[in-house]
């Protein structure tokens, strides 16, 4: 019988708390923010307060990779200093559960390397040597430093090319205006710059500045893995300084999917083909290697699950994304092959912060727009807005393009050089094919329904 996709309901991030970053507990949704622009890169304004291996000749990877668990998972993303996000996420046939995000702009690719493809070497033994995994694996892995202008960020990459190229998670890298990176948590920083990124996918390839020679994990073959093989997490777990962290376990499930919904964004991410594991995976581990009994990488540890749908507290149960389709697209940004989820290089913006109609309505969970924002009166009314569809503006950042072409918090977002943008993820992807300097004709309409045209020139921003 064809393995099926398992899918699940949408659940919804919790506020973040203190230093803790995206957060280790739930708040209350506050009002919804979706950055389509990055924060200010020295060319802009500041932004706005929120409203509401041996490397081998680059070749076709293998083709792509049981029961739901009860609790449900959390991306283990970056840390904001210390920890990491905290998300509530459901798998299939789940309620809602806590599940962490574990986390504490293009150069050029470098020339003479090509990114390793995987070692097809069978199945992996089932014997766990963790020390001789972890003294091979490691020197390769990095411990990431994002700073936004929101706070920094802490989380975990894996060289792959001996130039310094490094495969890490997304939500490591986005919304910082800077990357550091310090191999083996204790060995020399590296300031790193971004080669492209798929928001999608949760996939960022990063490259390091000024350095050579560096040692690379080995790919492995995730089409290989089965439930039971033995595994071992590395990473940057809660920013702890010093060397990696290192926990084993085995791969429980494989073919997961995962929904992600932020109530301060109004957006919902979702994950699919994960692998399932037992190895504790923390806060910081985000982007680190999940490593098979050979010392190869065959997963990317991206979210944990930190209560069940019932509310009780739940452990060791993790999820990484194969390393098959993570190199897919690691491939397609080394070659430079932009698409509406693969962005290529830094990214372009016009400066405004967005969310849907349904959380800008107050729906969803969301405090509705027209009962934090100023422009609507000082009375809690609720927003309504002239549309159903489109990406509703929250903030425009002074003198950005936005501002400059007339767009205002409450405005709707409906079109990009007359493609339709009927949601802030459309509208995201729309500018992911854009670069910086590029003219873009933007079409909204106002509060009061009025429609609007107007032509501006994007300019760079943070990462997403």
């Amino acid at each position: 019988m064809p393995e099926t996709e398992d899918t699940a309901p949408e659940p919804s991030w919790p506020q973040p708390n203190a230093p803790v970053g995206w957060g280790d507990a739930a708040g209350p949704p506050a009002a919804p923010s979706h950055p389509l622009w990055p924060a200010p890169a020295q060319t802009w304004p500041p932004s706005p307060s929120p409203t509401a291996q041996p490397s081998s000749p680059l070749a076709a990877p293998p083709p792509s990779y049981g029961p739901p668990p009860e609790p449900e998972p959390s991306r283990s993303r970056r840390v904001p200093w210390v920890v990491a996000l905290v998300a509530v996420i459901v798998i299939a046939g789940g309620a809602g559960a806590g599940v962490t995000l574990a986390v504490t702009n293009r150069s050029t690719s470098p020339s003479g390397s090509r990114l390793p493809t995987a070692i097809l070497k069978g199945p992996p033994g089932s014997n766990l040597n963790v020390s001789s995994i972890a003294a091979r694996v490691e020197p390769a892995t990095v411990d990431i430093t994002a700073n936004g202008s929101a706070g920094g960020d802490e989380g975990t990459g894996m060289i792959i090319t001996a130039s310094g190229t490094v495969l890490t998670n997304n939500h490591v890298i986005d919304g910082s205006m800077t990357l550091k990176a310090q191999v083996d948590g204790s060995g020399r920083s590296y300031t790193a710059t971004v080669l492209g990124t798929d928001a999608t996918d949760d996939i960022a390839l990063l490259q390091l500045q000024g350095g050579s020679g560096f040692k690379t994990v080995t790919i492995g073959d995730s089409s290989a893995i089965k439930v039971g093989d033995p595994v071992v997490a590395i990473g940057n777990a809660l920013a702890l300084p010093g060397q990696e962290t290192v926990t084993s376990g085995l791969i429980s499930a494989m073919n997961r999917s995962i929904n992600v919904s932020n109530p301060s964004t109004g957006q919902t991410e979702s994950l699919s083909k994960m692998f399932q594991t037992s190895a504790p995976i923390n806060p910081g581990n985000s982007g680190g290697p999940l490593v098979d009994a050979a010392g190869d990488v065959i997963g990317m540890n991206t979210a944990e699950a930190s209560t069940t749908s019932s509310g009780e507290s739940a452990s060791n149960v993790g999820f990484a994304i194969p390393i098959d389709k993570a190199m897919a697209i690691a491939r397609l940004v080394y070659a430079g092959k932009a698409s509406t989820t693969v962005q290529i290089g830094p990214h372009a913006i016009m400066g405004v912060e967005v969310t849907s109609v349904a959380c800008a309505e107050g729906q969803d969970g969301c405090t509705g727009l027209g009962s934090t924002s100023t422009i609507f009166g000082s009375a809690p009314s609720t927003y309504h807005a002239p549309t159903g569809n489109g990406a509703v503006i929250l903030d425009v950042v002074s003198g950005a393009p936005a501002e400059k072409a007339g767009l205002a918090a409450g405005d709707v977002i409906v079109g990009v050089d007359g493609h339709t943008v009927g949601s802030p993820t459309a509208l995201t992807g729309r500018m992911a094919v854009y670069k910086v300097g590029q003219k873009v004709t933007i079409a909204w309409l106002g509060v009061n329904g009025q429609r609007h045209s107007s032509s501006l020139m994007l300019i760079q921003g943070p990462n997403l």
